[in-house]
């Protein structure tokens, strides 16, 4: 069973067949609601680490603050999240939570994972897979921004957020809506707002992107696929391990 209206089921039920009992947990940590306007501040490093957060709707950042004063953006979360799990073990959060657009997210206790953990060995197995999948998500980006060109760094963060928008979005092709200023992308790449506006039209002329507003479409996707050695982390899962309930 899946819950239309809810972009975490669809996410989970992509990996895995969700139980009604299971839908109907995930629907308790998605109870309370809070709208934030764009670029609000949720949260702040340092603060005490209480709640998760899922993603109702919007777009937002996880970033930290260089010694330069300096900001680098290091997770984009996009519907069906769920945000905090990196930092569930420690007590005070590790970044600043910033919107990109409005928001709409659901607070949750991280006590509320115990009633998942002992009542469904297989929605926790698929939880903490995700979790420990997006370790993984971190050390290509950290090969991507450490060793490609401006256009090979675009052009995986591009392959990147559709390749994840695809699991909640069965419908989505080619094209994304992009709904980060230039000065954020740069954050999250490691550039200048000057190379990101240059790269990208370097990437329109090539013809390997078209933009129109927020939207950008990918035209030469497989090209831009081996350029940067793109591996899809999202599509699919090793469930086999998982236990039965």
């Amino acid at each position: 069973m899946t819950d239309a209206t809810s972009c975490l089921v669809t996410k989970l039920s992509h990996y895995l067949p969700l139980s009604d009992e299971d839908v109907a947990r995930l629907a308790r940590l998605e109870r309370n609601e809070r709208n934030f306007p764009a670029d609000h501040e949720v949260y702040q490093g340092g603060d005490r680490n209480k709640d998760l957060y899922i993603v109702k709707h919007g777009w937002c950042f996880s970033y930290t603050d260089l010694p330069d004063g300096r900001r680098q953006i290091v997770k984009i979360h996009h519907p069906g999240d769920v945000i905090g799990f990196p930092d569930v073990a420690l007590k005070h959060a590790t970044s600043t939570l910033r919107t990109i657009e409005d928001v709409c997210l659901c607070p949750f206790p991280k006590s509320s994972l115990d009633t998942i953990l002992r009542e469904s060995p297989r929605l926790s197995a698929l939880l903490i897979s995700i979790a420990l999948r997006d370790h993984v998500v971190l050390i290509d980006v950290l090969r991507a921004m450490g060793r490609m060109s401006a256009q090979e760094r675009v052009s995986y963060m591009l392959l990147d957020l559709i390749s994840r928008l695809r699991i909640t979005n069965s419908k989505m092709t080619d094209t994304i809506r992009l709904p980060m200023t230039q000065g954020q992308i740069a954050d999250y790449l490691g550039l200048t707002n000057v190379y990101v506006s240059t790269t990208l039209r370097r990437m329109e002329r090539a013809g390997f992107i078209e933009r129109d507003h927020q939207h950008v479409r990918l035209l030469k996707e497989d090209e831009m696929i081996c350029l940067t050695d793109f591996h899809d982390r999202y599509a699919d899962m090793d469930t086999s391990w998982f236990p039965q309930d």
